[in-house]
């Protein structure tokens, strides 16, 4: 069973085709079909139905297909690992994000990071940090800059960079603003628009109003935190949002006795070798944090994990 074979296999799965992959692969169909033959035959086993024009994989395939694609990404971190330890900093770099960190934190430092590293083609994923992490998990992600969970995951590497207040917050005309001060169990008497409770930050709200005995009355929940604002604004709930985005037609409500934040930062797979763009990208990342952790000389590839 060779690697060619291998992802002979995964791009027909991929393709639903064997011309397909072969025209992926610069090969003729029937190349592409001896190569599976070959495989099927190593096995003992068919690993494709062909029904007409139709190619789906069988039941022994989908039991392949996790195995082959573990192993190709073993290879290309190996192939990955060898190339950086000389020349210059280059290739591609696809990383992840939240929508919020994004459009708040990140642009100083993609400026900084394409002018320090021209040579680094960089693809940008907006996505939820819970399915960063996921994917992460999945090894079809590299790097991503993220809400951090509250509760550390053993097989990630974390590395925290901004610290990151929540603030309650209404709009002006809200019955809890009239004083600017509240207690929890007063708020948990008003509709409230939150993040989805299983999104980080809306675990962090949950599970304070837990410890106190108190219910939230959740009357909205979307994962972007810009429609938040906005419909908390116009005076549907109140609500939870990094202190950044407190701005006018929202009135701060400082509940007593409480003070709540987040933390942001980069993830990446504890068995991954990261590229030397992606130890570039964090020494950058850390340069332009919050002193959370110790920053890296800008424009200097980070030493090898």
């Amino acid at each position: 069973m060779d690697i060619q074979t291998l992802r002979t296999f995964l791009l027909v799965v991929e393709e639903r085709s064997f011309s397909a992959a072969a025209q992926r692969l610069h090969l003729t169909q029937p190349a592409v079909s001896k190569r599976i033959a070959l495989l099927e035959q190593q096995l003992g086993c068919e690993l494709f139905d062909r029904i007409g024009r139709t190619i789906t994989p069988t039941e022994a395939g989908v039991a392949l297909l996790p195995h082959a694609k573990t192993i190709i990404q073993q290879l290309y971190s190996a192939e990955q690992a060898v190339r950086d330890l000389s020349g210059a900093v280059a290739g591609d770099l696809r990383i992840a994000t939240s929508h919020h960190i994004g459009l708040h934190r990140l642009p100083p430092v993609l400026s900084a990071f394409s002018k320090a590293f021209p040579g680094v083609a960089l693809d940008i994923d907006f996505m939820d940090s819970e399915q960063a992490y996921d994917l992460i998990m999945q090894g079809r992600l590299e790097l991503a800059v993220v809400t951090l969970a509250p509760a550390g995951e053993s097989s990630m590497v974390s590395h925290p960079v901004w610290h990151d207040p929540l603030v309650f917050m209404a709009a002006s005309e809200h019955p809890l603003a009239v004083h600017q001060a509240c207690t929890l169990a007063e708020l948990a008497r008003h509709p409230a628009i939150l993040p989805g409770l299983g999104t980080y930050t809306g675990q962090i709200v949950k599970r304070l109003f837990a410890d106190h005995d108190l219910t939230l009355q959740v009357s909205m929940a979307t994962n972007y935190l810009e429609t938040i604002r906005m419909m908390a604004q116009v005076g549907l709930g109140w609500t939870v949002l990094p202190r950044n985005m407190l701005d006018k037609g929202l009135s701060p409500l400082a509940v007593e006795g409480i003070a709540i934040d987040r933390t942001l930062g980069s993830i990446h797979h504890r068995g991954r070798s990261l590229s030397r763009a992606a130890q570039s990208f964090m020494a950058i990342l850390q340069a332009f944090g919050d002193g959370m952790a110790k920053p890296a000389a800008i424009g200097a590839p980070a030493p090898p994990c």
